[in-house]
């Protein structure tokens, strides 16, 4: 029998406990796959005292977690404290430097401490593998790294938040505003008590950045993400979409502008948009994660899968242990380090779509007139106009009107919002989401 690949846990959480039950409930499974055991011999935490519903009691303890990262006899430390920063990432660091490989289900610090956590690695001899940081359980980076290796990819799209995916279906199914979903998510467990990194988008768009360094061989660049959230949508905007044959998502997009021999630029944006009925994400419903990669030869596809949940993200954790455990070592974002590309933003406000725009405006002559001359003035041409009768927005103030514009440069439409601010007849800020693939 090969030695035992021993293996240290910081984090005793719903998933760090998960990672424990896992590889005590199916060693001999795992033993065989691998090649080897796989034992777990150290772990940190919080609370020691605390029942997790594990026993603990032949670990070595560490009340510090970067202990792990100098304790004899660990081959590998799997992190599942979170956080950016603080002791998650003095873990990784430590770990990486001392050539000890790393598990990590960490978003927020890949996304943003990516490409020097990738280069200690490097330097050390070291594995870095984060497959749970994505969409848990359903290997979508894999898919990436080695299904699409023979591929230029020029686009993702994706849903990469299920709390928000789930409050944008619940309120096309009941039709209720986004206070009253949120309140039942938050009951049902599938929203925290403080939801803004998911609704706000900030989730979605650590996800993304690692997405697109994978993709396109570029250094992780969450800082230059341009996000929006869903809390401004209303049950009627999605009410008025459906009218018009479309679904509202928070989408996160990301794509690669080659022109010529320009230097090629990324693009990373999450919002929400309207997606046509027969766009591959427009029918992802529920907490369900998804991402559709645009390959050159390989053509579209789609991965779809639970995107959270204890149980997916500790089997992405312990098959990124199995393939430490058989010596499989690859670079952390596909290519090595020094090769990950340093590219500048590209300007969204080149970016032509239709849009969605919603008002709320005070119910009196002239408004119609202003609207359009604000449009006309920034060059964005009016499709079509929905007017509502009922009162909505503040204590009732004023009435919906939505248009769909004909398909207008990002940067016109901004202009023609600006054009609006600080007008007494708009009664609230105005909502924009762009219409995908029409």
């Amino acid at each position: 029998m090969s030695e035992a690949f021993r293996l240290g846990i910081a984090g005793l959480g719903t998933v760090g406990a998960g990672v424990v039950r896992l590889l005590t409930e199916h060693a001999a499974l795992i033993e065989t796959r691998a090649g080897r055991p796989i034992e777990v011999v150290a772990v940190s935490a919080r609370e020691r005292t605390k029942d997790r519903g594990i026993d603990l009691s032949s670990y070595h303890w560490c009340n510090d977690p970067v202990e792990l990262a100098h304790l004899d006899g660990i081959d590998a430390v799997a992190e599942v404290i979170g956080g950016s920063d603080g002791p998650a990432l003095d873990l990784a660091r430590e770990s990486l430097g001392h050539g000890r490989s790393l598990v990590t289900a960490n978003k927020a610090m890949i996304a943003q401490h990516g490409l020097d956590l990738a280069q200690r690695a490097e330097a050390n001899s070291a594995g870095l593998l984060f497959e749970a940081a994505v969409c848990a359980g359903t290997p979508i980076l894999q898919t990436l790294r080695e299904g699409m290796v023979g591929n230029r990819i020029d686009r993702i799209e994706g849903i990469l938040n299920g709390t928000s995916n789930y409050i944008l279906s619940a309120m096309e199914r009941q039709g209720e505003d986004f206070g009253e979903v949120l309140a039942e998510a938050q009951r049902l467990g599938y929203a925290e008590a403080d939801p803004a990194l998911d609704v706000d988008g900030g989730d979605a768009a650590h996800k993304l950045a690692i997405l697109a360094a994978l993709a396109f061989g570029v250094e992780p660049r969450f800082c230059e993400v341009e996000i929006e959230g869903i809390r401004d949508i209303r049950a009627a905007d999605i009410m008025q979409a459906e009218r018009l044959g479309y679904s509202v998502r928070l989408v996160a997009m990301a794509d690669m502008e080659r022109q010529g021999d320009s230097p090629a630029r990324l693009l990373q944006r999450v919002r929400p948009c309207l997606l046509p009925a027969h766009h591959p994400l427009a029918s992802i419903d529920g907490p369900t994660n998804a991402v559709l990669a645009h390959g050159d030869y390989a053509g579209p596809i789609l991965i779809q899968g639970a995107g959270a949940g204890s149980e997916s993200t500790a089997s992405a954790i312990v098959s990124d242990v199995v393939a430490l455990a058989r010596g499989e070592t690859r670079p952390a974002f596909a290519v090595p380090a020094t090769s990950l590309a340093g590219v500048k933003c590209a300007d969204s406000g080149e970016r032509e779509a239709r849009y969605y725009l919603r008002f709320v405006v005070a119910d009196r002559p002239g408004v119609l007139a202003e609207l359009a001359a604000a449009m006309r003035d920034a060059r964005v041409s009016i499709q079509s106009l929905i007017q509502e009768g009922e009162s909505v927005g503040p204590e009732e103030s004023g009435i919906m009107i939505a248009l769909v514009t004909h398909k207008a440069p990002a940067r016109n439409v901004r202009d023609a919002l600006a054009r609006l601010q600080g007008a007494a007849s708009i009664v609230e800020p105005p909502l924009a989401m762009p219409i995908l693939m029409d």
